[in-house]
């Protein structure tokens, strides 16, 4: 059988123990737990009235790609619209189309510039 000692060491007060402040250490706590419970959410990277936006962080390649395919998209609507349209309507809706392509060359051409650099 171990043989142990203990000593007992009171810690005795020269004047009277240190009083705490509860409503400082309550107002500590508060702020500690809201931070950690209650975190105010980010403000969003948005301007007011505005629905939709692009995810930050996200590289150019993918938003050239997506600018490539929802111009394709727009195109092939308004090359339909143009064709069940006549005269100077129809006009409008091939000159809107010609507007998307052109659009679209120049983001194909940015993609494959960053192709050969990257």
């Amino acid at each position: 059988m171990v043989n142990s000692t203990f000593e007992w060491r009171f810690i005795s007060w020269s004047r009277s123990p240190p009083t705490l402040d509860t409503k400082k250490l309550r107002e500590a706590a508060d702020r500690a737990l809201n931070i950690h419970l209650s975190p105010t959410p980010a403000k969003p990277d948005t301007q007011d009235g505005q629905v939709f936006t692009v995810v930050p962080g996200i590289n150019t390649e993918s938003v050239l790609t997506s600018l490539s395919e929802t111009l394709a998209s727009a195109d092939a609507l308004v090359s339909d619209l143009g064709f069940e349209l006549e005269g100077s309507r129809r006009h409008v809706a091939l000159g809107i189309q010609q507007l998307i392509e052109l659009a679209r060359l120049l983001a194909n051409r940015a993609l494959d510039d960053l192709e050969t650099t990257g």
